[in-house]
């Protein structure tokens, strides 16, 4: 890539993945300790649905439920520390230019389609399936399946503790660094939901960066 290419800006000098997610796909990728995972939402206002497991025992994985209770609060800011089932860190968001990520919206899948929507979108791909074809290339299945991470995703609480899926508060080329504290395999389900507006009803690429300082 190119040295004036902004999306690397900041990031250690050695890059070991950069990769263009399509609208609607899936990825996964190992993030070793140390390296820095950067996710780039090219085109603004595209909801990232998030997942990671440690590599060394994937019975070990992202906790929603842990890292709330630890820092809370429901989102995610620059200096979250994710937490793991085990209570360990398994990454922390070291820099984001957008205010804050969701924890709490979940990822869609064609039952919750048919059921907020109508049985007209049951047939729409939905990020479970992303997520149970990313986690099928490690072994993993539907029992692995946890709450998960909405990158750059809008989910406002209100006082009297009503939530909606609201516009999102990304921009073209605004982004979100995650410092890996242990070696885990992250997985994404790069969100294909246009029902709603977490992806302003028209879902876009991403990229993933994958950093790490040269030796």
């Amino acid at each position: 890539m190119s040295s004036t290419d902004k999306a690397l800006s900041g990031l250690p000098a050695r890059i070991v993945a950069d990769q263009v997610v399509a609208a609607r796909a899936p990825w996964d990728h190992v993030v070793r300790k140390g390296q820095t995972l950067r996710i780039v939402d090219l085109e603004g206002n595209q909801a990232v649905d998030f997942l990671m497991y440690a590599l060394a025992d994937d019975a070990e994985r992202y906790s929603a439920q842990d890292t709330i209770a630890a820092q809370g609060n429901i989102f995610l800011r620059e200096g979250s520390v994710l937490l793991s089932n085990e209570g360990q860190a398994m990454a922390v968001v070291t820099a984001t230019s957008v205010a804050y990520h969701d924890t709490i919206g979940g990822a869609c899948s064609c039952e919750s389609n048919t059921l907020r929507y109508g049985h007209h979108t049951k047939s729409q791909h939905a990020c479970m399936e992303n997520f149970l074809q990313a986690n099928a290339r490690h072994g993993r299945g539907k029992r692995d399946m946890v709450s998960n991470i909405n990158w750059f995703m809008n989910v406002p609480v209100e006082d009297d503790g009503a939530l909606g899926i609201v516009d999102g508060i990304s921009a073209p080329g605004l982004y979100v660094d995650l410092r890996a504290e242990m070696d885990l395999v992250a997985v994404v389900s790069n969100c294909p939901q246009i029902n709603n507006p977490c992806n302003g009803f028209n879902p876009t690429p991403v990229r993933m960066i994958i950093a790490e300082p040269a030796t």
